[in-house]
This record gives C-alpha cells, sequence and structure tokens, in this order.
C-alpha cells in the first residue's frame, strides 16, 4: 500500500505541477470553478461584461440569486419553512446578530465552547445579555483533547437558544453528535457545511462563512427556520441585520456581495456534478483517514486530538521535535504543499481538507511527510 501511495503521488507531481494549497480559510476554491470564472471574467453569460459589473437588480442577476439558492436547497434538502439568506459581515457578523435578535431581557444563552471561535461567538454574546458559557472541551494528563461528555455539562434551564460549532477550525474537534436541547439549536457550520449529510430539521438557525466550502470570503449563507421569526426582536437591530426583511428582500436590501455569490453558484453546480454533499462526505472520510493514519504511524507526528472528536475539515498535527517545524513548512512550500502553518494561537502544522481538496492532494502530502521523516527522524 505504502509503495502504491508513493507512486501516486510521485505520477501527481509529474504529471501536474500542481500547488496544493491547505490553508484554513479563506480557502482554495475547485480548479473547474476558477476555470469557469476566469473564462467568463469579461463577459458573463454574453452581456457584454463581468458579472461584477452588472446590477444585481437586473434579471440576469436576479436568475443567478434564484439558480443559486435553489441548488444550495437541493444540495441540503433545505425546506420552504426554512429561509436561505446570502448576507454579508462573515460568521463574526453573526455571532452579534443571534443575540441581538434572539437573547431577550431575562432570559439566558447557552453556548457550548469547545475552541477559539465557539468562545469569540459567545464573549460577543456577552454584550446583549446573559450568558451560560459551558466549557466543553477536555483535556487530559497527555495534553489530548476531546469533547467530554454531556452528562459534565452546566446545561441551562429553559435557554433561549442553544449554540454550538461543530466543527472548530482551529483545534480540529469535530462534535460527535448533535448536542441535545429543547431550546432552538443553532449551529456555526463555516468550516464544515456542504461536507458531510446533515438534517437542516434538525437545526433552528444555521450560518457559515462562505471562505472554507462554499466560495470566496465576503459571503455567508443563513439558514433560518421562519418559524423562529416570531421569537426574535427586530425592534433596535439595523436592518441588515433583520433575518425576516433580508428574507423579504430576496438576500437584497442592500447590494450584496454579488461576485462573492456569483463564484458560490459555480461552487454549487460542481458540487452537483461531483456527487454532491453525499460525494463530498465520502471523499473527507478517505482524506481525512488517509492522513490521520500517516500521523500515527510511530510518534514522529502527533494530532492532539482524540479520535472520536477529530475533525474531517482541519487535521492539526505537530512535530516529535517543534525546533524542525520551520524547517518542515519551508521544504512543504518548496515541494508546492502550501497553507500548512497552524493558526498564530496554537501554532505547529495544519492540513485543511475542505471539499476542493482532491484526494490526489492529501497523498502528495503523505508522500512528503513520510520522506521528511525519514530525513529528519
Amino acid at each position: 500500500m505504502l509503495k502504491t501511495l508513493r507512486q501516486e503521488a510521485r505520477k501527481i507531481l509529474v504529471t501536474s505541477n500542481m500547488i496544493f494549497n491547505f490553508c484554513a480559510g479563506p480557502a482554495a476554491l475547485p480548479k473547474p470553478v476558477m476555470l469557469k470564472a476566469q473564462e467568463e471574467f469579461l463577459d458573463w453569460g454574453g452581456t457584454g461584461v463581468s458579472v461584477m459589473e452588472i446590477s444585481h437588480r437586473s434579471p440576469e442577476y436576479q436568475q443567478l440569486a434564484e439558480r443559486s439558492e435553489r441548488n444550495l436547497r437541493n444540495l441540503l434538502k433545505i425546506s420552504d419553512d426554512y429561509a436561505v439568506l446570502f448576507l454579508q459581515g462573515g460568521g463574526t457578523q453573526q455571532f452579534s446578530n443571534i443575540p441581538m435578535t434572539l437573547l431577550k431581557k431575562g432570559r439566558e444563552a447557552e453556548y457550548l465552547s469547545n475552541g477559539v471561535w465557539s468562545s469569540k461567538a459567545s464573549k460577543e454574546a456577552e454584550k446583549y445579555g446573559k450568558v451560560n458559557n459551558i466549557d466543553v472541551l477536555h483535556v487530559n494528563e497527555e495534553k489530548t483533547y476531546s469533547i467530554s461528555s454531556a452528562s459534565c455539562w452546566n446545561r441551562s434551564d429553559l435557554p433561549a437558544y442553544t449554540h454550538f460549532t461543530p466543527n472548530e477550525t482551529i483545534g480540529g474537534l469535530r462534535f460527535e453528535a448533535l448536542p441535545v436541547s429543547e431550546a432552538p439549536l443553532i449551529a456555526d457550520l463555516s468550516s464544515c457545511i456542504l461536507s458531510e449529510q446533515i438534517n437542516v430539521s434538525d437545526y433552528d438557525l444555521i450560518y457559515a462563512g462562505a471562505q472554507k466550502n462554499i466560495g470566496p470570503a465576503g459571503l455567508t449563507i443563513v439558514i433560518v427556520k421562519r418559524a423562529l421569526y416570531s421569537e426574535m426582536d427586530f425592534s433596535q437591530i439595523p436592518a441588515v441585520s433583520n433575518y425576516q426583511e433580508q428574507d423579504k428582500q430576496g438576500s437584497m436590501l442592500n447590494t450584496p456581495p454579488t461576485y462573492s455569490w456569483y463564484l458560490a453558484s459555480l461552487v454549487f453546480e460542481w458540487m452537483q456534478e461531483s456527487g454532491g454533499v453525499a460525494g463530498m462526505e465520502q471523499q473527507a472520510i478517505e482524506k481525512s483517514e488517509l492522513l490521520y493514519h500517516c500521523i500515527d504511524e510511530d510518534g514522529f507526528y502527533r494530532n492532539p486530538v482524540v479520535e472520536r472528536n477529530r475533525s474531517r475539515m482541519n487535521i492539526p498535527f505537530i512535530l516529535k521535535d517543534n525546533a524542525l517545524n520551520d524547517v518542515f513548512l519551508c521544504e512543504a512550500k518548496k515541494a508546492g504543499l502550501v497553507g500548512l502553518e497552524g493558526h498564530r494561537s496554537v501554532g505547529g502544522m495544519r492540513a485543511s481538507l475542505y471539499n476542493s481538496m482532491p484526494v490526489a492532494g492529501v497523498k502528495v502530502l503523505i508522500e512528503f511527510m513520510r520522506e521528511f521523516k525519514a530525513s529528519h527522524g
């Protein structure tokens, strides 16, 4: 198996001369999408102008917006009970929007914190009301991370909502199951949306920054159950933060991020042609299992997350000798493997395996890792 993998990796490098981008975000886009965008850059749809230069109110762009929403609904099997919004401000804007609309006076919001981004969401919510910040991150004596058992959580009584981050981009931790909550369930799916099959009806609100699995930065997807509007207070919030009004206006209360929306529409079409979410999930499992197997081989590399909570999208790893980190990253870059730096808050390395990363890229990374180990082990 190792010999076959090595042969495949060398063949890919020789025949493609490719750069494989493992950046956590903004992340690589699928090559067919980039080529299509390049082809249409100066003349989109026979209009004679770029999609960046056309009015978002024009019939042509309205058709694009409707088609992209329809395709996303098909990919995630989203019913008409939910609005699908194409907004601005990134996931961080939703850190504020959610408590501004749902955290009413006298109520408490419940936040399950399993890393940096979930903690940032919790901290932002504290500006608007009472928050029960539940640290669900467990670290054992070997400094291995996991998500603690729900029986250990200090849960709220009848919270306004429960917020969690199914996949933590920085630490590479993944919830193995949905948290049980009788309150509205809200999830930040920025780094895992469209990479695995989910039942949207299990959630009351989903949000995701586009710059990982959907498209370029500048666009945020919000999927909100319309029945939740009745529990929201829109009286003292900016109009652009009003989910119900954005729903009525087709996400065009103000000028939307038109080019990011256009690229997202191409990604949705590419996904439909590539097996849909089921196909992406199958590849995510294959890619992550290959890389974790390499990391776990003999202790030269180490992933600090227990197996049941390991992310399929973001895989951090460290070297036995931290002094080799910069050497590893430098040599990896020379080998055409970029974006492997760990987040500045934790260091080390991190490989993000979003939908656009082909299995071939992971195989090349694994071959490089084994050769680096042979040279420096």
